[in-house]
């Protein structure tokens, strides 16, 4: 009478997939036969374990192995039944050096590569300078972008035209090879086809075998309204091509704004510098400042000192991804006059003497940092 597979691997009837696997490498490293080979007890515990684990990991057999026990389920049908079936290089055959690299495979993160795997191609970057204007209205720009494409010649496989590559037989197109010494194994990148998996007989003359050709592409970027410094916009297929058939990389566009001549951007705010004449910031008067959509009006009272900042709400960028739309903030930058003429000298004498003659009534901060120098030195 067979024994209950549960038993056989060590588990609990409502053990989970993770735990009937760990248990079943665990038996199958004790028993294999190419560790214990003067062992003869050794194979057939190593085939009832395999046994058991062929069915306990497949879901509809073990459900059917629960409700029905051996009767619920075909032997013959569970991978690598039969006299010798369970190890070596036949189909479902796992041999020890198999076993050692699955268990240390899950361990480091990796685990046995069976067949040539597609390689994504690479992301590409690409810097896109852009006007203020440009960034904070959107537009859309054409850049040309050096990358690998896929060889039109050959169609990305590297032989020449008629030829197809063949499967590398130092590693059996898996990629990589297994070198053991004992009881260790050690995969590495098979040197013979240096990891594809393939041989290339002919290569093709217009890619040389690589499969991919070096292009400068077109491509049209639509830039939405309000990207900022950094932002990054995708073209998704549009990176290098990938090896071995796979998919191609995605294509990031960064932004980069130019310095702009008026303004300067802070986030969603733009602040700009507006001179303003002695005249008026002591007079007060209309002052026309230049917007990004126009031209704006701001009333400059009388008295208004220098770096003192004035608001325009919603003149800002609108939020590329909020859609909130910040403000232009003016500092007013009280101008010296320059070059003046004699007359012009002379009438600017007469009105600092009639400053002077008011005091603190007239220059308040002036006055007030007087005294505390006068406070200083007593």
């Amino acid at each position: 009478m067979k024994k209950d597979y549960y038993e056989t691997l060590g588990v609990a009837r409502n053990a989970s997939e993770a735990e009937i696997k760990k248990a079943y490498r665990r038996l199958a490293m004790k028993h294999h036969p190419d560790r214990n080979p003067t062992d003869k007890t050794a194979e057939p515990r190593f085939k009832e374990a395999k046994e058991a684990y062929e069915v306990l990991s497949d879901a509809q057999k073990r459900a059917a192995y629960d409700q029905f026990g051996h009767a619920g389920v075909d032997p013959s049908m569970a991978a690598g039944a039969g006299a010798g079936g369970f190890y070596g290089a036949g189909a479902g055959g796992a041999s020890f050096a198999d076993i050692f690299g699955d268990v240390f495979g899950d361990v480091l993160g990796g685990g046995r590569t069976r067949g040539t795997q597609a390689q994504r191609g690479a992301d590409l970057r690409y810097s896109l300078e852009l006007a203020l204007e440009d960034a904070v209205k959107g537009t859309e720009v054409r850049i040309r972008v050096p990358a690998l494409e896929a060889c039109e010649t050959c169609g990305g496989s590297g032989a020449k035209s008629g030829t197809q590559p063949t499967t590398c037989r130092a590693c059996g197109g898996h990629g990589q090879v297994r070198m053991q010494q004992g009881f260790f194994s050690i995969q590495q990148t098979c040197p013979t086809c240096r990891g594809s998996g393939k041989i290339i007989a002919e290569p093709c003359p217009s890619c040389h075998g690589q499969g991919r050709i070096e292009h400068t592409k077109t491509l049209s970027v639509k830039v939405p309204a309000g990207v900022d410094e950094g932002d990054q916009i995708r073209l998704a297929g549009e990176g290098e091509a990938g090896a071995g058939g796979g998919p191609s990389g995605d294509l990031y566009v960064q932004v980069r704004l130019k310095p702009h001549p008026l303004f300067k951007r802070e986030q969603d705010d733009l602040y700009c510098e507006m001179p303003v004449s002695f005249a008026t910031a002591a007079l007060g008067g209309d002052l026309e400042v230049p917007t990004l959509d126009g031209r704006a009006s701001i009333k400059i009272p009388a008295g208004t000192q220098s770096e003192k900042l004035f608001r325009l709400r919603g003149k800002g960028v609108r939020n590329v991804r909020s859609g909130h739309v910040g403000e232009l903030y003016c500092r007013v930058s009280v101008e010296t006059p320059v070059d003046l003429t004699a007359q012009q000298k002379k009438l600017l004498q007469e009105l600092d003497q009639s400053l002077r003659s008011g005091g603190e009534r007239h220059s308040p901060r002036a006055q007030s940092w007087l005294d505390k120098i006068k406070g200083m030195f007593g």
